[in-house]
């Protein structure tokens, strides 16, 4: 994917885009956000085991759809260096970041953050590109492997 074939697609002058965005990955980051992590409500369960199961099974769902497996391959691809963050990846942190609040409000054990992005988001991601199978059973085990994690 290349800004002139999205100029060409949106009916403008790359020069728009270009100026707007600068490069592609910059492009396709600010659309990451966009599609992969808005419009979601966070569950609340109660419990943040079944919160994260729930929470892992729509971001499987979402993924598994192979435009959406179209468009992270294109992100993945258009990376050319080693970022110092990644736009989606934060939102999905500050997301993390609530739940566990919320849990811990109610004293529940908790994972860390970064044990949710490592052992449920990551995973997720990496089957959605690699054409992995993605289902409800296996967002639920990574949930449930990420609560045994933090002992709960």
């Amino acid at each position: 994917m290349t800004i002139p074939q999205v100029a060409e697609e949106a009916d403008v002058n790359p020069t728009s885009i270009y100026r707007r965005w600068g490069s592609i990955t910059h492009l396709l980051e600010e659309v990451a956000v966009a599609a992969l992590t808005q419009g979601e409500d966070l569950p609340d369960t109660g419990a943040l085991g079944t919160d994260l199961a729930e929470w892992a099974r729509i971001i499987a769902a979402d993924v598994a759809q192979t435009s959406r497996r179209e468009y992270l391959r294109a992100l993945v691809f258009a990376r050319d260096a080693v970022i110092d963050a990644c736009p989606c990846w934060e939102t999905r942190r500050e997301q993390a970041t609530s739940m566990i609040a919320r849990a811990a409000g109610r004293d529940e054990t908790v994972p860390t953050v970064e044990q949710i992005l490592d052992h449920i988001i990551a995973p997720i991601y990496h089957h959605a590109v690699f054409g992995l199978p993605l289902d409800d059973a296996y967002a639920t085990r990574l949930a449930e492997e990420t609560m045994r994690l933090a002992g709960a």
